[in-house]
């Protein structure tokens, strides 16, 4: 979820999506400013921290990288409860990664927090010429079911800082709860009241 402070908030998000899409490139490109040519498939989740000014407000993103094999499925959940944003990724040169995408998408439908932000990113886009998903496509599947769309390499870093500046605007800018015991106790003027009785 997402929490506020005075104009801090901290959200935690997730970056859900096939082996081999980027998940783990665009993150380090936009915590480190770094691009691997070869990264290493991760291993469960790798957790990474940024902290974003947006307008009149300070996001800390607390980011989760899940493994994309099918084999840590079963895990994702842990990572996307709760979560206030997430990235669903995919690579442009591979259909078979948007179809898989598009299944991450149903089960956060299904299963996410309901105020989620979600960001549908067709990585790998410096790859044009291997082509195989194409920005149109993309942008109606994303449209029809909520997502904002970009596409972004973390190769060259186009459009990955703008990807989390984007999710960062829409967070939902919740108030804190004045009460957070769950009791609400209400002073009642004493002139003009009525007797007390315990059911009304």
């Amino acid at each position: 979820m997402a929490t506020i402070g005075h104009n801090n908030l901290n959200a935690k998000l997730v970056l859900l999506g096939d082996m081999g899409a980027g998940k783990s490139s665009l993150v380090l490109r936009f915590v480190k400013g770094q691009f691997l040519e070869f990264q290493e498939s991760t291993i469960g989740a790798a957790f990474f921290s940024q902290t974003l000014a947006v307008n009149d407000a300070t996001v800390k993103f607390e980011i989760w990288d899940t493994a994309g094999q099918e084999r840590y499925h079963s895990l994702a959940p842990m990572y996307y409860r709760g979560a206030a944003a997430a990235i669903i990724v995919y690579d442009i040169t591979s259909s078979d990664s948007f179809t898989r995408a598009k299944k991450w998408v149903q089960e956060l439908q299904k299963q996410g927090n309901a105020n989620m932000v979600m960001a549908l990113a067709g990585n790998k886009a410096d790859l044009e010429e291997k082509r195989k998903v194409t920005a149109e496509e993309a942008r109606v599947y994303a449209e029809e079911n909520g997502l904002f769309f970009m596409e972004t390499s973390a190769k060259t870093a186009a459009n990955v800082n703008d990807l989390f500046h984007e999710i960062a605007k829409r967070l939902p800018r919740a108030q804190p709860t004045q009460n957070p015991a769950g009791m609400v106790l209400v002073d009642r003027p004493a002139d003009g009241a009525r007797a007390a009785s315990c059911c009304s």
